[in-house]
C-alpha cells in the first residue's frame, strides 16, 4: 500500500520588507543529531485509520509543535518524496515568537534497526522560523515545491488585491 502523509506549513508575510518565512521542523533522534541541511522537513504525518489526510496534518502540526494550526489554509498540493511517500500539504499563516518553545510528542524505535537497542525521543527535535529561502535549503529537496507553490499563491494573492 502505497504511504502517504500530510501537513501544515506556517507562514508569516513581512510586508514591509516583501519577505516570506515558514516554520521547519527538525527530526528527533541520535540518527539525525547531526545531520542539517537536507534533512528537515514540514511538520507532518501518516494518517490513523480512517482518519482524513487534512485531519492528519491538522493533528501532527499540533502533535509536533505544540500549537494548534488555525485556518483559513490553502492548498499546496502534494509532492512525491524520494522514499516514495506522498506528502499533502496545506499553508496557513501565523507566527512562531522567537522565544516560544515547542513540544512535540515522543516515540520509541529501535536504533540501530537489529540492535535490540530500544530508544525514545521527541519526534521533532526542534522547529524554526525561517526565510524561505534558509527553509528551503534545510528542507529534504523534494519538499522545497510546496514553498515554491505557497511563494506563488502568495505573490498571485498580492498582485490581485493591488489591482
Amino acid at each position: 500500500m502505497k504511504k502517504i502523509s500530510g501537513g501544515l506549513v506556517l507562514y508569516k508575510k513581512d510586508l514591509i520588507n516583501q519577505k516570506l518565512s515558514v516554520l521547519v521542523a527538525h527530526p528527533g533522534g541520535p540518527f539525525f543529531q547531526n545531520k542539517d541541511e537536507g534533512w528537515w522537513s514540514i511538520p507532518k504525518g501518516e494518517p490513523d485509520p480512517g482518519e482524513k489526510i487534512f485531519h492528519a496534518a491538522i493533528r501532527e502540526f499540533e502533535e509536533e509543535t505544540g500549537l494548534p494550526p488555525n485556518g483559513p489554509y490553502l492548498g499546496l498540493g502534494s509532492i512525491m518524496q524520494k522514499n516514495g511517500k506522498e506528502v499533502f500539504a496545506w499553508a496557513f499563516e501565523g507566527d512562531w515568537p522567537k522565544d516560544r518553545q515547542h513540544t512535540c510528542n515522543e516515540i520509541t524505535m529501535e536504533f540501530p534497526s537489529g540492535s535490540g537497542k530500544m530508544w525514545t525521543f521527541p519526534e521533532i527535535d526542534r522547529v524554526e522560523l525561517l526565510p524561505i529561502d534558509q527553509a528551503k535549503e534545510k528542507l529534504r529537496p523534494q519538499q522545497a515545491a510546496l514553498l515554491d507553490r505557497l511563494s506563488q499563491a502568495i505573490l498571485w494573492s498580492q498582485s490581485a488585491r493591488a489591482r
